[in-house]
Order: C-alpha cells, then sequence, then structure tokens
C-alpha cells in the first residue's frame, strides 16, 4: 500500500495524550493480520465507531503528545490499514512517529492547526507544497515540508517498501566490481 503526498480527508478529532492502546487495545496484540488490527481502532476512545466509521483519505486531528505509551509497530499500521492518510497533531511521542514514518504514514506537526479544526470538516493536506488547507473556508496553514528522502519513503510506503524497490532498481552490473 502506498501513500500520496496530496490528498483530502474528513477530520477526526481527539485530544491531548492518546496513547498507542487508545488507538490499539492491548488486547488485541495477539493480531498479525492488518486487517484485522483496523478493526479494533479507536474502540476504547470517545469515537468508539471510528474504525466502522472511518474512511480511506480520512485524518486524525489531535492533540499534543499522540501515539504516547508502547514502542509497537501495531498502532501506526492499524490507522494505516484503516485508510488514515495522515494524523495532525502538535506533538508526537517520538517512536510513535519514528514507527509511523517506518510504514509511510505522515505525521504532522502543526501547534494551532488542532485547535482550529472541527470534527467531520475536509482538509486537503499537500505534502510537498507543505500546507493544508480548510476546504469550507479556504484558510491554509503552513506546515513543516519533509525532506525528499522522507518525501520518498511516504510515497513508497515505508521503509521496507522503499528499499525493496531500491533493491530491484540495483542490480548490480559485474563490471566495475572485480568480477
Amino acid at each position: 500500500m502506498t501513500a500520496a503526498t496530496q490528498f483530502t480527508g474528513r477530520a477526526w478529532t481527539f485530544g491531548d495524550h492518546v496513547d498507542t492502546d487508545v488507538i490499539l487495545p492491548a488486547r488485541y496484540l495477539m493480531l498479525t493480520d492488518p486487517r484485522q488490527m483496523a478493526e479494533h481502532l479507536m474502540e476504547d476512545s470517545d469515537h468508539p465507531d471510528f474504525a466502522r466509521q472511518v474512511r480511506p483519505g480520512d485524518l486524525i486531528v489531535a492533540g499534543r503528545l499522540f501515539g504516547l505509551g508502547s514502542s509497537r509497530e501495531h498502532a501506526p499500521t492499524a490507522l494505516k490499514q484503516a485508510g488514515v492518510a495522515a494524523v495532525i497533531a502538535p506533538s508526537f511521542a517520538r517512536i510513535f512517529l519514528r514507527n509511523a514514518i517506518n510504514i509511510g504514514l505522515p505525521v504532522i506537526e502543526h501547534d494551532t492547526l488542532p485547535a482550529l479544526v472541527t470534527e467531520g470538516e475536509e482538509l486537503a493536506v499537500d505534502l510537498r507544497a507543505g500546507t493544508v488547507r480548510r476546504l469550507h473556508d479556504g484558510a491554509v496553514y503552513a506546515i513543516r515540508r519533509y525532506p525528499e528522502f522522507l518525501l520518498g519513503l511516504i510515497e513508497a510506503g515505508g521503509l521496507i517498501a522503499a528499499t525493496r524497490q531500491q533493491m530491484a532498481g540495483a542490480v548490480p552490473s559485474p563490471q566495475g566490481h572485480g568480477c
């Protein structure tokens, strides 16, 4: 599954300190199929029907320290599998941020945008341009642009997918290698 760098989606709002056990409750850690994980997203949150109502391209807009808690990759994997296009928050737990990027799920740090977004409104994100636009009023917010190599990881669908693509295209020639 690859990710786009431009997308439009409906905002789902969450508060501060949404931890990985809220994103995907620990009782589902034995699941290995990302589709099954996605069926249980946020069921212990303020949005217990999130997994049934989220649509591909939707965005999570949350408060401070989204994804704190365990270092497991289950939470961002389940979000991506459910079709969440990105998570926007003032700050992220660092291990969640790294895990999300590694699987190709964009995370966008913005200090004020979460306080300005209401549940259900449509947002257009352009990671290459470094913007988020609210569709109902056209307001545009600058976001920090990802470096090219991270945009490449996101577009490829994550670190493993990008590595596979590089390996497939980088078959070494025996010439010049002492053969």
